[in-house]
């Protein structure tokens, strides 16, 4: 996995949790929602590029 795939997945993981705490000290259920809601796609998003690193890894094992 890329670097610039690590540092977008955390800064949508980052947004999320910043739009959930707002959502939260100013009783917005909307945006609470949308925070939870970047923080999966974030989530989503790191486990494909961990299988694609996985995949490569094992791929490149058994090709020594």
């Amino acid at each position: 996995m890329g670097l610039g795939d690590k540092i977008g997945n955390a800064a949508e993981d980052a947004k999320g949790k910043g739009k959930e705490a707002f959502g939260k000290a100013t009783d917005n259920e909307q945006m609470e929602a949308e925070g939870k809601l970047d923080q999966a796609k974030a989530e989503g998003k790191q486990k494909v590029e961990d299988a694609k690193d996985n995949a490569a890894e094992k791929f490149n094992d058994a090709t020594e």
